[in-house]
């Protein structure tokens, strides 16, 4: 899942340092004065919201990765703020759509099997499937089209599951991918990983029937026994 890395991009324009002769930038004002009347007063006259989740979660950000010394100023902060939606969760910048970040708080309670849309399965089903006849059973991150079904999933879910439906997603495409290793060795046990697929040893293998033989284990989904 995507991780909050680098805002350096952000902070070119938000921080700056005192000049030569001592002064602050033209309109920064400094970190530790960002609670103050006069800088709060500047905020809400530029449109800042200061009791919005979303002003609230730019600047827990921005605090975190400098000191009250540095200097801020109110476009920096606008920047930021698109960032965050007004729930202030964290909106991926490739996808996007927010939900995605894990945290310290969320890592745990993502870790759980849900619903996820049945058009997901299927696309993830069929990818799998042939991304393991073109590879030949290979796990190829340079060509796989794996997270074009997950961002796919992502917009039909609602926000506060799309973790959740993420890990549930791993388990069904590792069911899948299992079913069709199993399916291979079975045609020819002298098959290994990098050699062609037999041919039409995937032809009896469906959704349904990979998703027949799994059961809900605690977190995960476990083939049955």
């Amino acid at each position: 899942m995507p991780k909050i890395t680098d805002y350096s991009f952000l902070f070119q324009s938000m921080f700056g340092t005192k000049n030569s002769k001592g002064t602050s930038p033209i309109g920064s004002f400094q970190l530790s004065q960002l609670n103050s009347g006069s800088v709060q007063a500047q905020l809400r006259a530029a449109g800042i919201d200061t009791n919005s989740r979303q002003y609230k979660a730019a600047i827990k950000q921005m605090t975190s990765n400098a000191n009250g010394a540095m200097y801020a100023n109110i476009q920096g902060i606008k920047n930021l703020m698109k960032s965050y939606d007004k729930d202030g969760d964290y909106i991926d910048p490739t996808t996007g759509l927010a939900g995605l970040l894990v945290t310290e708080e969320n890592a745990g309670s993502r870790k759980r099997i849900i619903s996820i849309p049945e058009g997901s399965k299927d696309e993830m089903f069929e990818l799998t499937k042939k991304e393991f006849l073109r590879e030949n059973g290979v796990l190829n991150g340079d060509t796989t089209k794996r997270s074009d079904v997950y961002t796919n999933m992502y917009r039909k879910v609602q926000k506060n599951d799309r973790l959740a439906a993420g890990y549930t997603m791993e388990q069904y495409e590792r069911a899948y991918r299992q079913a069709f290793l199993d399916a291979a060795r079975k045609a020819d046990p002298r098959w290994e990983i990098g050699r062609p697929v037999p041919s039409g040893a995937l032809d009896g293998i469906t959704r349904e029937s990979v998703e027949a033989n799994l059961k809900k284990s605690g977190g995960s989904l476990d083939v049955k026994i």
